[in-house]
């Protein structure tokens, strides 16, 4: 197998990834993120309606009619397998609640304005999200991706020493704060799915880095007195082919996910598609690396 030289192009590497993030981080803090349900509050209604060619078009147009409040409302197609064609399913997401009255009332509104195209239409599913409710699904989250961090920082001090401990976290942050820029890029919906996917993104990444670690911890015991450049660069050598193998597999079943799924798992199959590379990417370039100096100093 080649030899690379991971660690001489270092430098290199670390600055495209601070680069990265802060790219991401401009588009985080300007753009923001097309935050789901979950974290806005307000409701979700999924329509089903028997046509081949009924688009989101001509769902906002209904809405519209009924209101002007719900002509912005977001409509998204959701594709389910085993559809008939001429079945097609929508997902209606509107900023507020509403009392069980006034959903009958715009439930029969909806079916009552796609009646009048001649085309049959029901709402199959009416789920809300107060606002308290959205606040408190905010904080638990961010409060378990701080946990996680911190809980990763912990485990490897414990099994390796505090540099690897934090060149860990560094590089799982870098993974969560790139992916998140995606996000926020391409408008993707940040709801709960994605933040399932930046927890497993976080596993997935700290399982990679555990591997070189692991690997480097062995070296640095058998060939003691080498410098630890090269003992760094020949551990993820060794385990490089592993590495990218498994990161390949991993990849192909997200991005199929990401293709052909519906909506419902999308933010989850784009957050792991992004996430696989990038965790990959910063398992070799970023994590072990950057302990080099350090551990060189001590």
């Amino acid at each position: 197998m080649k030899y690379f030289d991971f660690v001489g192009k270092r430098r290199i590497f670390i600055s495209i990834s601070v680069v990265l993030v802060a790219i991401s981080l401009i588009f985080i803090f300007t753009r923001g993120f097309n935050f789901g349900v979950e974290f806005l509050g307000g409701s979700e209604l999924i329509l089903r309606v028997e046509s081949s060619n009924f688009t989101e078009a001509d769902v906002r147009k209904v809405l519209g009619e009924i209101s002007s409040d719900f002509a912005s409302a977001r409509v998204t197609r959701v594709r389910s397998i085993g559809d008939p064609e001429n079945i097609l399913k929508f997902s209606l997401t509107l900023t507020k609640t509403f009392m069980a009255e006034e959903k009958a009332d715009l439930q029969a509104q909806i079916e009552s304005k796609i009646s009048e195209k001649n085309i049959k239409g029901q709402v199959i599913s009416f789920n809300e999200t107060g606002g308290s409710a959205a606040e408190e699904i905010r904080r638990l989250t961010w409060r378990a991706v701080i946990i996680t961090l911190v809980a990763i920082l912990v485990y490897i001090t414990l099994r390796f020493n505090f540099v690897f401990g934090v060149g860990a976290t560094l590089a799982l942050v870098h993974d969560v704060v790139v992916t998140m820029g995606f996000f926020s890029f391409f408008n993707y919906e940040l709801n709960v799915p994605a933040v399932a996917a930046f927890l497993t993104l976080i596993g997935y990444s700290l399982n990679n880095t555990i591997i070189v670690y692991d690997r480097v911890r062995e070296n640095m015991k058998k060939f003691k007195g080498k410098q630890i450049a090269s003992i760094v660069n020949d551990s993820i050598n060794q385990v490089f082919r592993r590495t990218v193998n498994t990161s390949l597999t991993t990849f192909f079943v997200v991005f199929v996910l990401l293709l052909f799924a519906g909506n419902a798992i999308k933010p989850f199959a784009f957050g792991m598609t992004v996430g696989t590379v990038v965790g990959t990417y910063s398992s070799i370039y970023i994590a072990s690396p950057m302990v080099i100096r350090w551990v060189k100093n001590r």
